[in-house]
């Protein structure tokens, strides 16, 4: 007599609970956080933004004159803040990118069919990294460089007009410029694309178009460093100008919808495509 192998219906079957949102979070934080090139990049970020600081006071204060005013570009100098945007960017990308070439992602999809929400996580965890770190360097930048002009009685507090609003926008412009790069990452999947693509929208893209005629400075300030060099700059355009100037309302509304629309279009085409 033979004897018949026991059906298991699937109404029946063991399947385990779903993943919740705090478990990718946790998930994704643990990936990031293993990855020892991501700290010590980060360091030596922090570091390098910090002392470009220190260099560009340094140099401006030997002929520095009159009553206390605020520079900003004592504080946050471009080429450091250009180098934040290119880690962040770069970093924010390589989260997601690193998972397609090794193969992860199928293994997490498999996990979390939720494709979406997996995204949604590392966006979540990408934000919070990069603002506390945007934070750190931008409140260590305005504290070196007063710190140095106060030597000369030259320092400013927090509160002088336009200090803040400099501190806040160059702590938030690494978290936005890690989200435009994980979105990138997301869209192209390829580690060289995504990094170049990156650099191009972030830092090479805005100098083509000039503020000279309407249609070109409507473009340019539409990028996200024309609008953090128009957040961090606290004297108001001249009138009487030929140049078109950004609007401090505008440009804070650039900082928002740059990585609202970047990330919601990630979890979308990861939504609609196989991996």
């Amino acid at each position: 007599m033979t004897a018949l192998a026991p059906v298991v219906h699937p109404a029946t079957a063991v399947t385990g609970p779903p993943a919740r949102f705090r478990d990718l979070l946790a998930s994704e934080w643990i990936k990031m956080r293993s990855l020892r090139s991501t700290s010590w990049t980060i360091a030596f970020t922090i570091l390098f933004v910090i002392g470009s600081s220190a260099v560009a006071t340094l140099a401006d204060s030997a002929a520095r004159s009159g009553p206390a005013v605020f520079l900003p570009y004592d504080a946050y100098p471009p080429a450091g803040y250009w180098t934040l945007m290119l880690v962040a960017g770069s970093i924010g990308a390589l989260t997601v990118v690193s998972e397609y070439s090794s193969g992860l992602i199928r293994t997490t999809t498999v996990a979390v069919p939720a494709r979406g929400s997996v995204v949604l996580a590392k966006a979540a965890v990408t934000a919070t990294l990069w603002t506390t770190v945007g934070t750190v360097i931008s409140t260590g930048s305005f504290l070196v460089s007063q710190g140095i002009l106060s030597g000369r009685h030259a320092g400013v507090p927090l509160t002088h007009p336009g200090a803040f609003r400099a501190l806040a926008a160059s702590a938030l412009l690494a978290p936005v410029c890690a989200l435009i790069g994980l979105a990138l990452g997301v869209l192209l999947r390829h580690s060289a694309a995504t990094v170049l693509t990156s650099i191009f929208t972030l830092l090479m893209l805005p100098p083509m178009f000039s503020e000279s005629a309407r249609w070109s400075a409507a473009v340019n300030h539409a990028m996200v460093s024309a609008a953090w060099k128009r957040l961090v700059q606290n004297w108001e355009p001249d009138p009487g100008s030929l140049i078109h100037t950004a609007t401090v309302p505008g440009s804070w509304i650039v900082y928002a919808l740059w990585p609202l629309i970047a990330v919601v279009l990630a979890v979308i085409v990861v939504r609609r495509r196989d991996v």
